[in-house]
């Protein structure tokens, strides 16, 4: 069953005033809709048509782009050659998509030299050249996103009463990955249990997406166990927390299960690119419980850790576990 839209849209333009609602949202599904966040929709639309397009050449042409060396969220990667259910241990075929995915666009392998296991977080990208001009507008939307990831910061750190400035600095080495997905029109019938993408929280700090609407589309799993539809408005951005937070927060904020649902067979109006940015701070970034989190003779649940071996151990645990 799905139930009714429960993602409320913040406008995060009027700052502190927000707090609250933003806190609230955070604390109860983890999930928001948010709107007053600059970035610029020309942008957007000139990566999501040359995506579409490069997504719409051969197969042969477009694995001209994927990755040989161990990192493996950097270039293309096929249809149904992934699958993110895996990360939860469950036995499920692979997701109905295709994607191209980058990373950190700046170089911080020298600063991470002492820390040999860093490498892959750090590895140079491998991004599409056809059609011309997407690697350069990829490179300009990734900026983007580290730019609306930091101002996001901002607006958590004020809805847990914190300074505004407590997560300045936890981004200026980030290897977060931009991950641009395309949904085509289903053909066939999907396997038993494969979807678009197979419910999972996700690692990292947040993650926040912009979507084309298209029927078959994303949900999110209710505190109650139902799952509801999250379609932003044109222009608007899809933004929730992943594993990382939670541990940050103490688990007072919520890393919630969501998916992408099949649509109909053979619907034209089916075909969906997704461009999201999973935000994972510096890989030496201490994740500690904050102190807005923390009430007077509680502990932690969770000892410090790093970013990146927080993400490592999730990483290989889904390894483990698939």
């Amino acid at each position: 069953m799905t139930s009714p839209s429960a993602v409320p849209t913040i406008d995060i333009s009027a700052g502190r005033a927000t707090a609250e609602q933003v806190a609230r949202t955070c604390e109860q599904t983890g999930f928001l809709i948010i709107a007053g966040h600059r970035f610029p929709a020309e942008l957007l639309a000139r990566a999501q048509r040359a995506l579409f397009a490069f997504f719409d050449l051969p197969t042969q042409a477009k694995n001209h782009w994927h990755p040989s060396g161990p990192s493996r969220q950097r270039g293309y990667h096929g249809f149904a050659t992934r699958g993110l259910a895996y990360t939860l241990g469950e036995q499920t075929p692979p997701d109905l998509r295709e994607s191209v995915f980058l990373g950190p666009v700046d170089d911080h392998r020298a600063y991470y030299a002492g820390i040999p296991e860093a490498a892959t977080s750090y590895a140079p990208n491998l991004i599409p050249g056809e059609p011309p001009g997407l690697e350069a507008t990829l490179v300009m939307l990734y900026r983007e996103y580290e730019r609306l990831a930091r101002d996001m910061m901002r607006v958590f750190a004020a809805a847990l009463r914190l300074p505004e400035k407590f997560f300045d600095g936890t981004l200026e080495r980030h290897f977060s990955i931009m991950s641009c997905h395309h949904y085509p029109v289903l053909e066939k019938p999907p396997l038993p249990g494969q979807l678009r993408t197979g419910a999972h929280t996700d690692y990292g700090a947040m993650t926040i997406l912009a979507a084309t609407d298209a029927e078959g589309g994303l949900e999110v799993r209710l505190p109650d166990g139902s799952w509801a539809g999250v379609r932003p408005r044109p222009g608007e951005f899809v933004v929730n927390l992943g594993d990382m937070m939670a541990r940050w927060t103490n688990e007072r904020w919520a890393s919630t299960l969501h998916r992408v649902v099949n649509p109909p067979l053979g619907m034209a109006q089916s075909r969906r690119l997704s461009i999201g940015m999973f935000v994972h701070p510096n890989y030496d970034q201490r994740i500690e419980c904050v102190p807005t989190c923390l009430a007077p003779g509680e502990k932690p649940r969770y000892p410090v850790i790093t970013a990146g071996e927080h993400i490592k151990r999730k990483i290989e645990r889904s390894h483990e576990t698939a």
